[in-house]
């Protein structure tokens, strides 16, 4: 078992902007050095580093930028946005089994100015890969953007439990009232009215833009390494209580319309090992950092996770439920609707912020922190608590 042998020393971030004007190499060695600054560590201290199959920035390339000398370890998890808390598990179990003492993880894009993942790609339909055979069923139907296949589970979802517009858009009014008050957050004092939200523009129906996350360029690292050597440096360890990763029957990525039932799967996969490995039960979460690439989608992973029953998800947030004060406080940072989308990344600095008392949408008590990645995605999740 690795809960409990492992925790988060360090995070570091670059600036969240729409243009950074520096490569992903640039930002992931500045991220990886703030990260390494914040838990009083120096590059020879690494001998592990850990990233995501999309990132550009090869382990050995930013190795050779920080000046880390042997690598003992070295991974990369697929299937995108689902990949966040994923590296942090393998960074985890790497310091467990004695295969590393110190992995980075990191996660740097230019999402912005470079490659923007909402356009179509013909690529990712005629890859000569199991991934391009999948796309070229559905691209030729005009599903051909991750907006398209989650508004299609999201008309479905409305058609099933009378979930709204309205009641996506209270994720999208939570998300940017929490991002107002966090000065790193792109949309830093600029809430929005559920009034706003419905007056936004359809991107695919019923999703309009406000539902959908932003595209960013930044950098985010975590230094993980074991929680005895983490209570010998300057932060306070975010202990990582569970890690998990999970995939669905008949999974796709996207458009896993197969399934028997509608829902995320793959999340239920993830959470029944978290509560299992943590020795919880929703009740028992402070706060939660849930992946917003899209909001049906957080409505969707309450269920899954067994915050709610089936459906029942809109009552759950409604009244000001995942907002500060409510019940269930839900990204406090802005999450990637408000403060930026680096892949899920900032979301775990966040729940490592909450577990130090430094956020500046502090939750009060000193319960667990619940972390998830990209769903619609094989994916991730973790639980993070104090030394």
């Amino acid at each position: 078992m690795i809960a409990g042998a492992a925790a988060v020393a360090g995070i570091g971030a670059t600036e969240f902007s729409k243009d950074s004007g520096r490569s992903e190499l640039k930002l992931a060695a500045e991220a990886a050095s703030a990260a390494l600054a914040d838990a009083g560590l120096s590059p020879s201290d690494v001998d592990g580093l850990v990233t995501f199959t999309m990132d550009a920035t090869a382990e050995i390339a930013l190795a050779r930028e920080l000046g880390i000398g042997e690598l003992t370890f070295f991974s990369q998890v697929g299937y995108g946005g689902g990949a966040a808390c994923g590296c942090v598990q393998l960074a985890a179990m790497a310091v467990a089994t004695g295969a590393a003492q110190v992995v980075v993880c990191y996660r740097a894009l230019n999402e912005r100015s470079g490659h923007r993942f909402g356009q179509v790609s013909r690529a990712a339909a005629v890859a000569a890969t199991s991934g391009g055979v999948d796309n070229g069923w559905h691209y030729p139907m005009g599903l051909a953007v991750p907006a398209a296949t989650v508004a299609m589970i999201a008309r479905r979802y409305m058609h099933d439990y009378g979930a709204t517009s309205e009641d996506f858009g209270l994720v999208t009014v939570a998300d940017r009232r929490h991002a107002a008050a966090n000065p790193k957050a792109w949309f830093y004092q600029r809430p929005v009215t559920l009034a706003e939200h419905q007056a936004s523009r359809w991107i695919v129906e019923p999703l309009r833009l406000l539902d959908c996350c932003q595209e960013s360029d930044g950098a985010v690292a975590l230094v993980v390494t074991s929680t005895e050597r983490a209570r010998d440096l300057p932060q306070r360890p975010a202990v990582i209580r569970a890690a998990a990763q999970g995939s669905g029957p008949d999974q796709y990525v996207m458009t896993s319309y197969y399934s028997r039932e509608l829902g995320l799967p793959e999340m239920g996969v993830v959470g029944r090992q978290l509560w299992r490995q943590a020795g919880i039960g929703p009740q028992d979460v402070r706060t939660a950092v849930l992946y917003d690439h899209f909001t049906p989608y957080v409505l969707l992973q309450l269920e899954e996770l067994g915050f709610c029953g089936r459906g029942e998800a809109r009552h759950f947030i409604s009244g000001g439920a995942i907002e500060l004060g409510g019940r269930l406080p839900v990204n406090p940072h802005g999450g990637q609707l408000g403060e930026a989308y680096i892949h899920g990344m900032n979301g775990i600095a966040e729940a490592v912020r909450q577990v130090r008392g430094t956020s500046v949408n502090q939750v009060g008590g000193d319960g667990p922190v619940l972390v998830t990645a990209g769903t619609g995605v094989p994916t991730s999740g973790l639980v993070l608590g104090p030394a």
